[in-house]
C-alpha cells in the first residue's frame, strides 16, 4: 500500500465526557529536523504519557509537536447540597495552625476551598476509564491530524512538480544549444590564439582547444540533472516520510546547476544555470515542510 506524503504541520482537536469529566486533546505541529515532542497536561494525565508518546511516535515521523490535554467538570454535573463538613473543619483548623507559624501566609479562598479534593463529595476519576477513553480520544485526533497533514503534503507535491516540470523544459531548451554554443566558443577560442602567438603552432593549438571545449561540455551535467529530476519525482511518487531523502536530491540539484554555471562560455547557459537555482530554491523551501 502507497504511504501518503505529509507535510509536518499539523493541528487536530477532540473532545469527550469520559469517567465523569470533560477531556479535550489537542495536537499542534510545526517544522522540525527530528520528531520533537512535548505535553502539556495535568496531573491526572501524567501516567499516560508513556501510551500516549508510543501512539504518537507509531504515527509521526517528523516535526515539533505539541499535544495538551485538559480536564474539567463537565457542564451538566450535578453540584452536592453541601460541602464536606469535617473535610472543612480539618482544612480550616489547619490552615489556621499554619498562618500561627507563618503569619505573612495569605488565607484559602473560596476557590481554593472548593476545588480542594473531595470538598464537593467524592470527586476521585476512575484512572482506568480515563487511560482508556484518552487513548481512543487520542487515536481519532491522530487520524484527523494525519488527514490535514496529507492534504497539506498533497498541495505541496504539486507545487513541486510544477517546478520539476519547468526545470525540464530549461534543459530541453538548452540542451539542442549547447554543442552550437560549444563550437561557436571553440572556434572564437582558436582564432584569438592564432592571433596573440606569434608563431602559432596549429597543431598545439588545436589539441588545446579540443581539450579545453570537453572541459566546457555540459553533457553530463544535464544527464544528471535529469535523473535526479526523475528520481525526485519518483520519491514524490513513493510517500512516506520523503523530506530527507528530498532535502539530499536538492543538494545534488544545486552540485548540477552550479557546475552548470561555472562551465558556461555563453549568456544563454548562465542564465539557464540561474533560473535552475531558482527553481531548486523554490523547491528545497516547500521540501522543508515535508516530513
Amino acid at each position: 500500500m502507497k504511504e501518503t506524503l505529509r507535510s509536518m504541520t499539523g493541528y487536530a482537536a477532540e473532545s469527550a465526557d469520559i469517567a465523569g469529566a470533560h477531556v479535550t486533546l489537542e495536537l499542534r505541529a510545526v517544522n522540525s529536523r527530528f520528531l520533537d515532542l512535548s505535553f502539556r497536561m495535568g496531573e491526572d494525565f501524567r501516567a499516560m504519557e508513556p501510551g500516549l508518546r508510543e501512539r504518537i511516535t507509531n504515527r509521526v515521523k517528523r516535526g515539533k509537536l505539541e499535544c495538551r490535554l485538559n480536564l474539567a467538570a463537565r457542564a451538566d454535573a450535578a453540584l452536592p447540597a453541601e460541602l464536606n463538613g469535617a473535610l472543612l473543619d480539618q482544612l480550616g483548623a489547619l490552615s489556621a495552625s499554619a498562618r500561627r507559624a507563618f503569619p505573612e501566609a495569605g488565607a484559602l479562598n473560596v476557590a481554593e476551598i472548593l476545588r480542594w479534593p473531595g470538598m464537593l463529595g467524592d470527586n476521585t476519576l476512575d484512572g482506568e476509564a480515563l487511560q482508556a477513553g484518552t487513548l481512543a480520544m487520542l487515536e481519532r485526533a491522530l487520524e484527523q491530524f494525519n488527514a490535514s497533514r496529507a492534504r497539506e503534503g498533497a498541495k505541496l507535491k504539486t507545487v513541486i512538480l510544477e517546478r520539476l516540470q519547468a526545470m525540464r523544459e530549461h534543459v530541453a531548451r538548452i540542451r539542442p544549444r549547447t554543442p552550437e554554443i560549444v563550437a561557436a566558443y571553440r572556434e572564437k577560442l582558436q582564432k584569438r590564439l592564432e592571433e596573440l602567438l606569434p608563431m602559432p603552432d596549429h597543431d598545439r593549438i588545436h589539441q588545446e582547444v579540443a581539450l579545453f571545449a570537453q572541459k566546457i561540455d555540459v553533457d553530463e551535467e544535464l544527464d544528471r540533472l535529469l535523473t535526479h529530476l526523475a528520481e525526485v519525482e519518483r520519491v514524490l511518487g513513493s510517500g512516506g516520510a520523503a523530506g530527507k531523502r528530498l532535502d539530499f536530491l536538492m543538494q545534488e540539484l544545486n552540485r548540477e546547476a552550479n557546475t552548470l554555471g561555472s562551465k558556461s562560455v555563453s549568456l544563454e547557459l548562465t542564465q539557464t544555470s540561474v533560473e535552475l537555482k531558482v527553481l531548486i530554491e523554490q523547491m528545497r523551501e516547500q521540501i522543508q515542510n515535508i516530513e
